[in-house]
């Protein structure tokens, strides 16, 4: 059966729905299809279910240190995963729920349920039905991506969203991959009781951001008795004794890691390989991303590709700012581009490591004149209180225009302090705007006035 729409929203993803919402408000019809889970990985395998995990493993360590808040030590203290992940999925089934429950009663908007694949520039088929529209926007999403490491198909392994099923605890995780998702489960496995190892190509965390950085990640993991084995070169896979087996060959010590589950972290790809894009005059690049303009459109007149499946950004912010994009140039009249957006993330491990804007690394290879404002969380009197003092809060400036350059907040409450720095970047205020603001007391975003009061040059 032939259906006609105003517009396709393939994936249910953070652009698509809210995409649609915008749409029939202003009385377009709009044909919507998801394959799978409604949410898509935020919801399902990402942002929602792992930070809900990561609140557990919060409670579990706060429990296992209840003597350095003068409280007495809970005796027999375990972790029951199998409540945890109870928990856990209560949270995603409401969320995903919610959505679809939103997207079914949406007025002009009918949803199928099948995986699509163009037939044409201004058609795709999903099972039986061929859904037709002048306007096609693709939020396919993102997947684990299995990189062809050695004994990779001999050795079971984990992924980013298989582990979160699991319901024992491993008593030995290996996890391969430092990227975010390997660091934010080494520790969340590692508070919930595991014995944790990860495995990394690099000489050093987080080789994108600056080394101060890195290394305040770094001892906060392995205060907490989590194993870093970086610079692993030739890493491998075999099974020995039904037990996975990383063979690495690191400078510092060659032996191979032995542990009881194995989790693969190392990168995702995204659901562009069954599109079909060659019928719609399509190809994807070399990672499989769909090439896009700075307003998100194809090289196909009338279709659009958002979210993790454009290579513009792999976060749920950035997805979600893909939908404000493309809504307001199609029905505000506007103008708005991806490159106008602040490069912003965090890194959830607890405390957590939130940056924007550019690094002293990106300083110096730029020869831009910087100054530099560092305070460390030890003398941040909120992060005292809490009993939190790991990480520091730092800032560039241009030494010249006064322009705030960039910030790394590691530390506690860094991931909303940070948005202060934010807000002032868009607003392409000064550093001499942010000492003169006032911000609440007993907070960690209080200091960050201080911290611009702070600035020196940045070290040769």
């Amino acid at each position: 059966m032939t259906h006609s729409f105003d517009a396709l929203i393939i994936g249910a993803g953070q652009a698509g729905p809210s995409l649609a919402g915008r749409l029939t408000a202003a009385g377009w019809t709009v044909g919507f299809v998801e394959r799978k889970n409604f949410g898509g990985t935020c919801v399902n395998t990402g942002c929602t279910p792992t930070k809900a995990m990561i609140a557990s493993a919060k409670a579990a360590h706060t429990l296992r240190h209840a003597t350095q808040f003068g409280l007495a030590p809970v005796p027999d203290f375990t972790t029951d995963l199998a409540q945890v992940k109870a928990r856990k999925d209560a949270i995603v089934a409401a969320s995903r729920k919610g959505l679809e429950s939103w997207l079914t009663q949406m007025p002009r908007c009918t949803v199928f349920r099948g995986t699509a694949r163009f037939v044409s520039p201004t058609a795709m088929q999903v099972n039986d039905d061929v859904l037709e529209a002048k306007h096609i926007f693709l939020n396919v999403g993102g997947r684990p991506a299995s990189p062809p490491l050695p004994g990779i198909n001999q050795v079971p392994y984990l992924t980013s969203s298989t582990i979160l099923e699991l319901e024992e605890l491993p008593a030995h995780l290996i996890i391969v991959g430092a990227g975010a998702v390997g660091l934010e489960f080494a520790q969340l496995f590692r508070r919930l009781g595991s014995q944790v190892t990860i495995v990394e190509r690099n000489p050093r965390l987080l080789p994108h951001d600056d080394e101060d950085v890195a290394t305040a990640v770094a001892e906060i993991l392995t205060n907490e008795g989590i194993t870093l084995r970086l610079g692993a070169e030739c890493i491998a896979l075999a099974q020995e004794n039904g037990q996975p087996v990383v063979h690495v060959s690191c400078e510092q010590d060659p032996t191979s890691s032995r542990g009881s589950h194995l989790l693969l972290a190392m990168g995702r790809q995204p659901n562009t390989d069954d599109l079909a894009l060659e019928k719609a005059g399509l190809q994807a690049d070399a990672r499989s991303f769909i090439p896009v303009d700075e307003q998100l459109q194809t090289t196909v007149p009338g279709i659009w590709a958002l979210g993790d499946c454009n290579g513009r950004g792999a976060f749920t912010h950035t997805a979600y700012n893909d939908f404000e994009i493309v809504a307001a140039n199609l029905l505000d009249h506007g103008q708005r581009r991806v490159s106008e957006r602040l490069p912003v993330s965090a890194i959830y491990v607890d405390p957590p490591f939130a940056k924007v804007g550019l690094t002293e690394a990106d300083m110096r290879a730029a020869g831009t004149p910087v100054l530099l404002g560092k305070r460390p969380m030890t003398k941040v009197g909120r992060a005292v209180e809490k009993g939190e003092t790991q990480g520091f809060i730092k800032v560039l400036v241009h030494a010249e225009t006064d322009q705030i350059l960039g910030a790394s907040i590691v530390g506690v409450g860094g991931d909303e302090a940070i948005h202060c720095i934010i807000t002032a970047m868009y607003a392409q205020q000064t550093a001499a705007f942010m000492r003169r603001n006032m911000f609440i007391h007993p907070t960690v975003a209080e200091l960050i006035p201080t911290v611009f009061g702070e600035l020196k040059p940045l070290a040769k």
